[in-house]
């Protein structure tokens, strides 16, 4: 989805679905998200979530929808954007993408075919969370980061001014370097995809 697109829909209503398994963060990410669409970024924004009957390694999903208008409905009706950190969130949610939106996942933890008219960006966010910090536990951070940078659905400041005050005390420091290496990540997978045309 070009650019102009992205923000031809951020003047009117946004909807992103973030899923994966309870013990990921997909909660606390969506919340980081809502806070700085809402408090930082001026528009109007809900954030709902759900969770498996099994909490801790069950279904889990965050949504949140964002738009300059009141939000009459505060869930995802068809998703902009979803971010897929597990197999079963990629084949339950990947269907209810609009035309045109974008599908984030985490190759290390989904395999998936082709969509049409869907774009894919593979953000190895619990490989590079391992890597970078020695701990799963900030890659949704590190994909909060990815989405920010691909959507621009808020600034990248509002974000990290929101992450700042979600996080657990003690944690802020760690969880901004995963967010900004999701920045990072997601621009060089835009080069990349430039470089292929």
């Amino acid at each position: 989805m070009s650019q102009e697109r992205w923000e031809a829909i951020l003047m009117s209503r946004i909807e992103v679905r973030l899923a994966g398994f309870g013990g990921q963060g997909i909660i606390l990410a969506g919340i980081i998200l809502g806070r700085a669409i809402a408090v930082y970024g001026g528009k109007n924004a809900t954030q709902v979530q759900s969770y498996g009957p099994e909490a801790r390694g069950g279904t889990c999903r965050s949504e949140v929808v964002a738009s300059d208008e009141q939000i009459d409905y505060p869930s995802v009706i068809e998703a902009d954007a979803l971010v897929a950190m597990s197999q079963e969130a990629a084949d339950n949610f990947a269907r209810n993408i609009k035309k045109g939106g974008l599908l984030i996942v985490d190759p290390t933890l989904v395999k998936l075919q082709e969509l049409p008219n869907i774009r894919v960006y593979k953000i190895p966010a619990t490989e590079i969370a391992m890597r970078e910090f020695r701990r799963g536990v900030v890659a949704n951070m590190i994909m909060l980061g990815a989405l920010t940078a691909l959507t621009n659905i808020t600034t990248e400041d509002a974000v990290r001014r929101s992450l700042k005050e979600s996080v657990p005390k003690g944690t802020e420091e760690i969880n901004l370097k995963a967010f900004e290496i999701g920045l990072k990540s997601a621009n060089e997978v835009i080069g990349q995809a430039r470089a292929q045309l």
